[in-house]
């Protein structure tokens, strides 16, 4: 009887298993359809607030940007991204969760003409996670940890509910009608399976919920506030309660490199976006972003980008001349 009762049970569990992964399947073969509708050609489209779209039909070389938090899923293809030296890939079985303002390098690896790269990614709203988190915690009757520091980036698997409710967020694509309604919904759907799963402390990073982590979030948002302006790590650390040595620590932590690796870093990407979007020389772009020596400038931004700076924007505007040829054969 009990060996009975056994085989009954694991052939329930087969069973549930395989729907399961029949399912996921199909979710993710409709993700690809309708990311493929809504996408006809190769670029960014935003239907809604907060949802963005991409398209590629080639791999990419590296792109230099700085991500706000937002939860990025792949439908089809692969992709790369460096914070510094750390390597994080994802596809369409994994998820990227990006919980501050990074300066990140990312780089598609998969991609044809025939399997484009398919992906969205959706901003988090600091309004809405903190809302989320402080609902849950009192709905489980969950107590907060002591927040200890994580990374403010991460790679998971895409498991089934989420992936479901992914699904149908793109489906309202679809549905203009009902977007003002079941989006807001979904959105924070997703934020909630975020949280059930291994995600809680790097939610953290955006809600602010106290610890060490939203001293950090404060300092980043400082740091991109006052790009220009000399780093005083002395005076930020003294106005979030820490000494030098523990806001160095934590800060590393949550973003891989020190305050002034990190200043660094943004200071370069906006220098760029700026000769290249606004055609501005690059002595009036090493003074917008806080440098004060030409010389310094190239030689730091030539570490970074490979090129000095006028080298390097005749580089990519090449390559935008010849993506526009391509397109247009």
């Amino acid at each position: 009887m009990a060996e009975r009762q056994k085989v009954t049970m694991d052939s329930i569990s087969h069973h549930q298993t395989e729907h399961k992964t029949h399912k996921m399947q199909a979710n993710r073969d409709e993700l690809v359809e309708l990311l493929a509708r809504a996408l006809r050609e190769d670029g960014e489209l935003q239907p809604m607030k907060g949802l963005h779209l991409n398209r590629s039909s080639s791999p990419m070389e590296p792109l230099h940007s700085v991500y706000d938090p937002v939860f990025c899923v792949i439908a089809q293809g692969s992709k790369e991204v460096f914070l510094r030296n750390e390597r994080y890939v994802y596809d369409p079985s994994h998820y990227l969760l990006v919980t501050a303002e990074l300066p990140l390098v990312s780089h598609v690896l998969e991609a044809s003409q025939k399997q484009p790269y398919l992906a969205l990614r959706l901003e988090l709203d600091p309004a809405l996670v903190g809302s989320v988190m402080v609902e849950v915690q009192q709905a489980h009757d969950v107590t907060p940890q002591s927040h200890a520091d994580v990374r403010a980036i991460n790679v998971s698997s895409l498991e089934a509910g989420l992936m479901d409710a992914v699904v149908r967020l793109v489906r309202l694509l679809e549905a203009p009608v009902e977007t003002p309604f079941l989006a807001p919904l979904i959105t924070r759907e997703i934020v909630y399976r975020l949280w059930l799963g291994e995600q809680q402390e790097r939610l953290r990073h955006i809600a602010a919920l106290g610890g060490y982590t939203s001293h950090i979030a404060k300092a980043i948002e400082r740091l991109h506030k006052d790009l220009d302006q000399p780093l005083r790590i002395e005076g930020i650390a003294r106005e979030l309660g820490m000494s030098v040595s523990g806001f160095h620590h934590h800060f590393k932590a949550v973003t891989a490199m020190s305050p002034l690796q990190f200043q660094k870093r943004l200071r370069l990407q906006e220098a760029r976006r700026l000769m290249l979007g606004e055609g501005l020389d690059a002595t009036s772009v090493a003074y917008r972003v806080g440098y004060h020596n030409d010389s310094h400038f190239s030689r730091e931004y030539k570490s970074l980008f490979g090129l000095p700076p006028m080298r390097d924007m005749e580089r990519l505007r090449g390559t935008v001349r010849e993506s526009i040829g391509l397109a247009a054969d």
